[in-house]
């Protein structure tokens, strides 16, 4: 016996704030709010026929899945109804009471501070179900789980203003009835062809039948008519598909508003039967670079669907493409536990993730504009490339792209290729400096020979290159050098021999035995150059050891960094060396060592231990 139980819940305090902002502030481009509930409506579907793979009673003994609209002008509601899966008392109050996914507060954020794009906000944040309110004065759910017993139905009401009620419900058929009533100024989506213009705009797609009420007016019935074409685009030939429809297509299977930069749609037969539909965005998701980020593909089996963002055929590089699987290889009953580890899975994965890479590729050789917009959205997560996936280091290094020497841009625009293509006569390297920023890049000391002697080198400013160039290590047979490390063929450029004592000017000999001598183990050690052209000094690392900028990873990362000791060469041409060669005072002397030797260390680590010590410093000498 159902008895009948009523109880008034208060809305989670940001479902106040997103519903307020949804009345009050939404008034442009309304009738997204159809969209969102035929969505949520065909997902509901899609979870009954992947649930009822092992359950077949779930169905009821109605196997005819559809989504079903009708409305009543005299009391001035829309209905929308769907024979999905439905919801529980306890998924009801969870479901439309609470907004459980991570990055709520963002999303109101983003919707208080984006005047022009609100709408296309709400399905990327997946709260479409609140857009009802943006039309309705008060919104009605009717909803009952599949398999559970009539009297288990469940009745959730609210006018959007706070608290909302549940009550307990007969509901013969399972799943979900929603109940707009409109505000009177929102009565065109009473109207049937306003209906079939939105449905056909954004749910031609839907896989599922969505059916609109009609009246015949000599019968004197009323009669169902399909509005969509409920058919899987994906399994159409390649040829009967516009372009339009692939866009149309992948708002609808992302929510996102703007079109795709570009997609590959393949029929694979063979070993391996599968179709792919992969889609590269325009604009990056909001929370990519969140731990908890839902992305991957959309998986369905023989055309049955089974998850959403199934993460195990792509690369974690790759997470910006979007798109669906449909595998005739795997069972219906796969779970994520059985892609993991999976052989099918696998050989999938290596599939997708060539084919990802080679559509970058083609759109980097069809469109350097378009490409370069992918490059300013997704560059830094594809730099993962190189640490995740070695078996395709190659074609992530094509795709890469960097700022240089040679650009007055920090714009990332040049590949390697290029690079490469434009190397000097004798250069045997690809040159590169990592720094904080690109302006401390590209005024770094270390460049001053490579600019001399028209050499290009890449600004790596990014806090991922300094990780990544650990596992880039060659291009077409030319090496990767730091140019903030010691190399030889640096040497080989800035026309310097191995320099010895022997050979050096007496007072620069002597001069290099007293600098020695007060900086002691402060350095590695102390060495004249030919390299430096307007600066004194500088640091260098050693060859074989860790780099500043990859000191400064661990030490972000809390992890314990050995100390760096660096090599510091000295310009004995610049007029300031000269001038503190000619000091005799000792402790003037020292000081200007210091001073020097300090000067260096800023310019290389953006930071000082005790930069007031060095400001003191400074002072006093000016002073002198």
């Amino acid at each position: 016996m159902n008895i009948k139980k009523t109880e008034m819940y208060t809305f989670q305090s940001e479902v106040k704030q997103l519903l307020h902002l949804m009345i009050h502030s939404l008034y442009s481009n309304k009738e997204i709010f159809l969209r969102e509930l035929i969505s949520n409506a065909s997902d509901a579907i899609d979870k009954l026929r992947f649930a009822a793979i092992s359950s077949s009673d779930l169905y009821e003994n109605e196997n005819d899945l559809n989504i079903q609209i009708s409305v009543n002008k005299a009391q001035k509601t829309l209905i929308i109804s769907d024979n999905g899966i439905g919801m529980t008392r306890q998924e009801t109050i969870d479901n439309l009471g609470t907004i459980a996914k991570s990055g709520t507060k963002a999303f109101i954020n983003s919707l208080k501070e984006q005047t022009n794009k609100k709408n296309e906000l709400i399905g990327e944040f997946g709260v479409g179900f609140y857009s009802s309110f943006i039309v309705s004065d008060k919104v009605s759910v009717r909803t009952r789980f599949a398999g559970h017993d009539p009297t288990e139905g469940t009745l959730w009401e609210s006018s959007g203003k706070g608290e909302y009620h549940v009550t307990n419900i007969t509901k013969k058929n399972r799943g979900t009835e929603i109940t707009l009533f409109l505000k009177k100024e929102e009565e065109e989506f009473l109207e049937t062809w306003r209906i079939k213009n939105i449905v056909s705009k954004y749910s031609d797609h839907i896989t599922v039948p969505v059916n609109i009420q009609n009246y015949d007016e000599e019968k004197k019935t009323y009669f169902w008519e399909q509005i969509n074409k409920a058919k899987a685009l994906w399994t159409l030939k390649k040829s009967s598909i516009t372009h339009d429809e692939y866009k149309d297509f992948y708002k609808h299977l992302t929510n996102d508003q703007n079109n795709p930069l570009v997609w590959s749609h393949n029929h694979v037969e063979g070993n391996l039967e599968y179709i792919s539909l992969l889609y590269i965005p325009e604009k990056a998701a909001w929370d990519i670079w969140n731990r908890d980020n839902k992305h991957g593909l959309k998986l369905y089996v023989k055309r049955v669907y089974i998850m959403d963002n199934s993460q195990e055929f792509l690369p974690n590089y790759l997470r910006f493409v979007r798109g669906l699987i449909d595998s005739n290889n795997l069972p219906l009953n796969v779970s994520r536990e059985i892609l993991q580890g999976n052989a099918i899975t696998h050989n999938l994965k290596k599939a997708l993730t060539k084919r990802s890479l080679n559509m970058l590729d083609k759109l980097s050789r069809d469109s350097q504009e378009k490409y370069q917009i992918f490059w300013n959205q997704f560059g830094i997560v594809l730099k993962e490339g190189p640490a995740e996936d070695h078996d395709n280091l190659k074609k992530i290094s094509n795709l890469l792209r960097f700022a240089c020497s040679q650009n007055n841009s920090s714009e990332q625009t040049l590949s390697l290729q290029k690079y490469v293509d434009n190397m000097i006569e004798k250069q045997e390297k690809i040159y590169y400096i990592t720094a904080d920023s690109y302006i401390s890049a590209k005024n770094s000391p270390h460049l001053e020979l490579f600019n001399k002697k028209n050499i290009n080198v890449l600004l790596l400013s990014d806090r991922i290159d300094e990780w990544m160039m650990n596992y880039l290590i060659e291009f077409e047979g030319k090496k990767f050098q730091s140019i903030s490390k010691e190399d030889s063929s640096i040497q080989t450029f800035s026309e310097e021999k191995k320099i010895k004592n022997t050979d050096l000017p007496k007072n620069i000999i002597e001069f290099l035995k007293k600098v020695k001598k007060h900086l002691g183990n402060q350095v590695k050690d102390v060495r004249i150059t030919y390299r430096l052209t307007e600066t004194p000094c500088v640091v260098l690392s050693d060859s074989n050891e860790m780099t500043t900028q990859m000191a400064k990873l661990f030490s972000a990362a809390g992890q314990s960094v050995p100390e760096l000791k660096y090599i510091f060469e000295i310009n004995p041409e610049h007029a300031l060396i000269k001038k503190i060669c000619s000091i005799q005072n000792e402790t003037q002397f020292k000081e200007w060592i210091t001073l020097l030797l300090e000067q260096a260390l800023l310019s290389e680590k953006g930071s000082l231990e005790n930069p007031h010590q060095f400001i003191a410093r400074m002072n006093n000498l000016l002073l002198q």
